[in-house]
């Protein structure tokens, strides 16, 4: 076990490829903790998805061992976290495990949106924060500039930031002796009875549910029994390690240590994030105040390309739950796509990631139906009910009003693009509240509805800034707004996957570009097709399919004109009969093309 006051516990927060993986992989290798010939690039990194796009999902955590230039031998603790706003979860979660936090930022870039949200993550959890310059070996960087910026913008002193470059390793033992130094050591009682924070769980076909947990008081040994005190399971813990990333096993974890223990436990639903651990028989009083459970934000339904692969998909989406407690699901049946799931995500990267992983690790084509939020309908009666998906949606005769979701997203963007992002926000129907400078750089907060930026926001604001504005969100509640839902009709048919909640002002500018899209994906019948979009009983936009015909007076030349017209009429009264009884098949190129509109 090891003495308290030889333990760091830390994380690395920045902006998404300011470089934390980098970083970490540099202290993993200045410290000898892993061998060079095992040495990649972002080691912590473990799933593909995560390696090819080149950014961190799971936060991750390795143990390393470090001699001071005292001659003090050290234990650091690490946890890798997330940029991106979909994975702010996990970041928060990560941060209530450590008591400090290095805050990276890239010496060319400068402060960006999501460095403001992490960091205030880091500041809610009472850390120690270091500022790191890093990628100082490139030509544009500029010590001085951000850490001005970062005194700015943030508040935190940062006349000594540590200037690091992480690809080629300058200034990493500088940064091992500031965490050694200036970072706090755990504190916690060594008699006391156990109390452990349960971090984070996964899933391995091996060991059965594997749990991080941070060590608060007490010792946590081999062969214990312990008791969750959320939902009360008991458990024989049968392994404790530590990750040096690879598992190592140990006999015992005391406070302020970071490790993980398995107890044959079955299903990760047992294992609630934020939840106490403490022991069956000598329990702590009261448990450590939890996580709030994160909400999803975005809703889409998930359907198999091909209906018969639909019990796969319930296999693959149950094995991923079991390993992202963020990611809710539940069946559903649509008229046009068969059967399939509603899920539900933190935001649009948190639904790719899922899609992907859905598509590569189990091999199935999926269609995703248009992404929507939950809405809060207020009945006449007085009861409030949800809405996740707009074809849910109640008769209006007994709906009193709507509410939507609004966040309040915070947007950092050189001033010859401000004029742009002013008129895309103002577009979205957003409510501006706040203007101010960091050096050549506008920080704008406006109050935004959360269903315009679902779609593509975040697509059209990077195309109007040439990629140069940094954008992050979060929930500020419900507000009341004009909102109907629009259903597509083909052939008179509502296809239920096509619906969508729109704001009365925009339903006939939206409904148009959708019925004009969906006319040149949906192949041409035997008979006319009418295409409509429609708000309650009242058409907005219509286009017609024409039909496909056969020239039936190709035989009749000569004689008298009504022999073509009884041909004609006769023809007619087919069409006539063909489109009442007639099925139109929409492909499903269509549906994935015409949810793709805004696009």
């Amino acid at each position: 076990m090891t003495d308290l006051n030889k333990i760091r516990n830390f994380s690395i927060v920045a902006h998404i490829d300011h470089g934390k993986s980098t970083l970490a992989d540099r202290l993993i290798q200045e410290t000898g903790t892993v061998a060079g010939r095992d040495m990649k690039e972002q080691l912590l990194d473990s799933m593909d998805i995560e390696r090819e796009r080149g950014i961190t999902i799971k936060a991750n955590t390795v143990r390393i061992d470090y001699q001071a230039d005292d001659g003090e031998k050290y234990v650091l603790n690490l946890i890798d976290t997330p940029g991106h706003v979909d994975f702010a979860y996990e970041v928060s979660r990560s941060m209530r495990a450590v008591e400090g936090s290095l805050l990276v930022v890239d010496s060319t870039q400068g402060v960006e949106a999501q460095t403001l949200a992490n960091v205030y993550h880091a500041i809610d959890a009472d850390h120690e924060i270091v500022p790191v310059l890093n990628k100082i070996d490139l030509p544009a960087s500029d010590c001085d500039r951000v850490a001005e910026q970062i005194e700015d913008v943030i508040g935190i002193d940062a006349t000594d930031a540590i200037q690091v470059s992480a690809k080629t390793g300058q200034g990493i033992h500088e940064t091992l002796e500031a965490i050694v130094t200036h970072l706090p050591a755990p504190t916690g009682t060594l008699d006391a009875p156990l109390k452990a924070m349960l971090v984070d769980s996964w899933y391995d076909s091996y060991l059965g549910v594997i749990v991080l947990v941070r060590i608060m008081d007490g010792v946590l040994k081999k062969g214990d029994r312990i008791r969750m005190m959320q939902n009360g399971s008991i458990h024989h813990v049968d392994r404790i390690g530590v990750f040096r990333p690879q598992m190592e096993m140990i006999t015992e974890l005391g406070p302020g240590e970071i490790g993980f223990l398995t107890a044959s436990i079955k299903q990760v639903r047992d294992t609630r994030v934020g939840d106490t651990i403490t022991h069956e028989k000598k329990p702590c009083e009261t448990p450590l105040e939890g996580f709030k459970p994160s909400q999803p934000v975005v809703f889409c339904g998930l359907f198999p390309v091909d209906s018969a692969e639909f019990e796969d998909l319930r296999d693959a989406i149950e094995k991923l739950a079991l390993n992202d407690a963020s990611f809710s699901h539940e069946m559903e049946t649509s008229a046009a796509l068969g059967f399939g799931f509603r899920c539900g995500f933190l935001g649009l990267l948190h639904l790719e990631v899922i899609r992907d992983r859905i598509e590569r690790e189990y091999n199935i084509e999926l269609i995703t139906t248009a992404p929507s939020v939950i809405y809060h309908i207020y009945m006449r009666d007085g009861s409030m009910i949800e809405l996740h998906n707009p074809a849910d949606m109640p008769d209006l005769t007994h709906v009193d009003h709507l509410e939507e979701p609004r966040i309040k997203a915070t947007i950092l963007v050189p001033d010859e693009y401000l004029g742009d992002v002013l008129k895309l926000c103002q577009d979205r129907r957003g409510i501006q509240e706040d203007l101010t400078y960091a050096g050549s750089r506008a920080m704008v907060v406006y109050d935004l509805p959360l269903n315009e930026v679902v779609f593509d926001f975040y697509d059209r604001l990077k195309s109007v800034t040439k990629g140069y504005a940094s954008f992050d969100y979060q929930m500020i509640g419900y507000r009341q707004d004009y909102l109907v839902k629009m259903s597509i009709l083909v052939n008179d048919e509502p296809v239920d996957a096509l619906s969508t909640m729109v704001h009365r002002d925009r339903a006939e500018m939206r409904g148009r570009a959708m019925v004009e899209k969906l006319k040149d994906l949906i192949p041409r019948h035997m008979f006319k097709i009418p295409i409509q979009a429609a708000i309650g009983g009242k058409v907005i936009a219509r286009e017609t399919l024409s039909a496909m015909r056969k020239d039936v007076t190709a035989k009749c030349y000569g004689g008298d004109m009504t022999r073509k017209k009884k041909l004609l009429e006769k023809q007619k009264a087919g069409k006539k009969k063909m489109r009442q009884f007639g099925k139109v098949d929409i492909p499903q190129e269509a549906f994935i093309s015409a949810l793709k509109l805004d696009n």
